[in-house]
């Protein structure tokens, strides 16, 4: 036996893990040459760490299971860590942490507190398999073997940056369930007939999507392939395939342009680019509120309810997570463990579990994290 335990990764989740076991317990084996590389390009490189507004519903997975967890170890408990390691978060949009300036601040942090441990890196594991109680981790480059192993892979997001299916391979191999993959918080590409987005390319709006059964608040942002932005974004985590709805025209009060002698352009909160390039497809003249005829209106009525179905998203080049993963119901929430396989365990962005946007993503890395980090521990 080589080692005591090995964790499988070196992101969020992984780096966690290492920080909070003991010195030279574990052995984190990472494809990249240098740890943390989605941290570092994290929020555009500010990094959004956690949420004021913490619970279940914002994630998309089983709520029992997420609640458990992160009643372990929620957004107060991580940031009183945070600060005992000298990083303050900084309060943005109303509930969102970020790092101070960049997102080198919690990765130095989580490099520094987790270097008592032993890496490899630049290797790629290739699949793990055990023997008696002890597992054998191969990679391109030798095996090792430990009696415990975490898989803290991630998912397939940013493939640039090394992501890989090798944690849902390591899982079905031991019997476990994978719950449907797809690209999450990523844009959506369109339909023929939205094609004239495109024209619109870098223009932002703020908008309210229904995707299923959710809606999602924010702003929309046009972009060369379809849409994009935080509204977007979030309305992916929810989309399967069918149609989205989205109201351009948020809490306007249409009274407002049927008594104005303005353009439309100049009454429709949006900007004006926008406003023309929709009348352009309803075949409406931009000119005064009151000069509108009724079937005229009834089309721009239909910014309250623009309804389609995008042609798919951007990929997983472009999304900043996977959704689904290893099923949750075959991992003990008090451990993080596999209830198939003794010494086996699942942290982080593999299981099927998925924040919205707004830093609950690297919460979930976290408080996955602390819980088996706290059954290692006892269980040593």
């Amino acid at each position: 036996m080589d080692h005591q335990l090995i964790i499988i990764g070196c992101g969020a989740s992984a780096l966690m893990l290492a920080s909070l076991l003991p010195k030279n317990s574990a052995l984190l084996i990472d494809v990249n040459p240098r740890p943390g590389a989605k941290i570092r390009i994290s929020g555009g490189g500010k990094c959004n760490i956690t949420n004021a507004r913490m619970d279940a519903s914002f994630y998309f997975g089983e709520f029992d299971f997420v609640k458990e967890v992160l009643k372990h170890f929620d957004e107060q408990a991580l940031l009183r860590w945070l600060e005992r390691q000298g990083l303050h978060p900084v309060l943005r949009k109303e509930s969102q942490y970020f790092c101070q300036n960049s997102s080198e601040e919690l990765l130095d942090i989580l490099l520094k507190e987790s270097r008592r441990q032993k890496f490899l890196l630049n290797e790629q594991v290739l699949g793990v398999r055990k023997r008696g109680e002890i597992f054998y981790v191969k990679t391109n480059k030798r095996t090792v073997t430990a009696p415990r192993v975490v898989v803290a892979s991630g998912g397939l997001s940013f493939p640039r940056l090394g992501a890989s299916g090798i944690g849902y391979e390591i899982a079905e191999h031991f019997g476990h369930t994978i719950r449907k993959t797809a690209p999450a918080l990523v844009g959506f590409t369109v339909q023929k007939e939205q094609f004239f987005f495109k024209e619109l390319s870098g223009v932002s709006t703020e908008v309210t999507i229904k995707a299923g059964e959710k809606i999602c608040q924010g702003s929309l942002l046009f972009a060369h392939k379809g849409i994009s932005g935080p509204a977007v974004l979030d309305a992916s985590l929810f989309w399967e395939k069918g149609k989205i709805v989205i109201d351009f025209l948020p809490g306007f009060d249409w009274r407002i342009l049927q008594r104005s002698k303005k353009q439309i352009s100049s009454l429709f909160p949006m900007p004006k680019r926008v406003t023309k390039a929709f009348l352009l497809q309803f075949n409406i003249e931009d000119k005064a509120g009151t000069t509108l005829l009724p079937d005229e209106l009834q089309k721009l009525k239909h910014l309250n309810e623009y309804t389609f179905a995008p042609a798919g998203t951007f990929g997983y080049s472009k999304a900043e997570v996977t959704k689904g993963g290893v099923s949750t119901d075959e991992i003990d929430e008090r451990t993080m463990g596999s209830k198939k396989v003794k010494g086996l365990y699942f942290i982080g962005e593999v299981q099927d579990v998925t924040g919205r946007l707004g830093g609950y993503n690297f919460q979930w890395a976290f408080s996955s994290a602390y819980v088996c980090a706290q059954s290692l521990k006892t269980r040593k």
